[in-house]
């Protein structure tokens, strides 16, 4: 009966939690509008988000580490695997500044999905040519900005401990904009939402791990695939 009344309290926190940052992000892209193009004091209200989203489920537990390996005055193409739809919640706990590349269906979640289109981050419809090409050409516009881009480049969640293979187009970008790479490792995330259920019952252990950074100045065009390979072995620990 607890994992119930635990359970209920907590999508009923978090709904809420989630239309209070919903509405402050509004009011933020608002009445920031003229001087805050980037929008950075908006996304920066997901840091609190996070916190409480994570800290509100008793079910969770989450370690982050290697933050020293960020330079926030950089600029970077982050790359991290993907496990879970909480896999947002805790990213936000590096406390960086970036534009998201998420599916478009994410962008449609009330609440959560409408503050991803207030703070414009960056939609990608799956199996659409026209939707990547204009992916990459928004991701390299907010790169020149100073404005760090993050990826899944697995394409989609693994349902198994071993990751998907890795897709091409964010490293080509990096070196086309000669970005540095900066690599995240997130474990344990892949319970952290029940499938198929609303009842939480699993304990979540997770870790987020900022790896360090890997330099693509000196690197030319056509080593995308080695510099793939090498973030792939780093992200998974071989």
């Amino acid at each position: 009966m607890l994992k119930y009344i635990l359970s209920i309290w907590y999508w009923i926190a978090s709904t809420i939690i989630t239309m209070v940052l919903f509405f402050v992000v509004l009011f933020i892209v608002v009445f920031t509008f003229p001087f805050d193009k980037k929008n950075k004091l908006a996304h920066a209200q997901c840091f609190w988000w996070s916190d409480w989203v994570i800290r509100m489920n008793p079910y969770w537990k989450l370690r982050v580490e290697g933050l020293e390996n960020i330079d926030y005055s950089k600029t970077y193409v982050i790359i991290a695997n993907h496990q879970s739809l909480a896999d947002i919640a805790v990213l936000y706990q590096t406390r960086m500044q970036f534009k998201w590349v998420a599916k478009q269906s994410l962008f449609k979640i009330p609440f959560i999905g409408w503050c991803l289109s207030l703070i414009k981050h960056i939609k990608l419809e799956r199996g659409d040519f026209s939707s990547i090409k204009k992916l990459y050409r928004e991701a390299a516009e907010w790169l020149r900005k100073d404005m760090s881009v993050l990826f899944f480049p697995e394409g989609t969640r693994s349902d198994t401990d071993t990751m998907n293979a890795f897709q091409n187009g964010a490293f080509k970008l990096a070196l086309k904009e000669k970005k540095p790479i900066l690599p995240v490792r997130i474990r344990g995330t892949r319970d952290a939402i029940p499938k198929g259920s609303w009842v939480f019952e699993a304990k979540v252990d997770a870790v987020v791990t900022v790896l360090p950074v890997i330099e693509t100045s000196e690197l030319a065009p056509g080593d995308f695939a080695l510099l793939r390979d090498e973030v792939f072995a780093k992200i998974s620990g071989n």
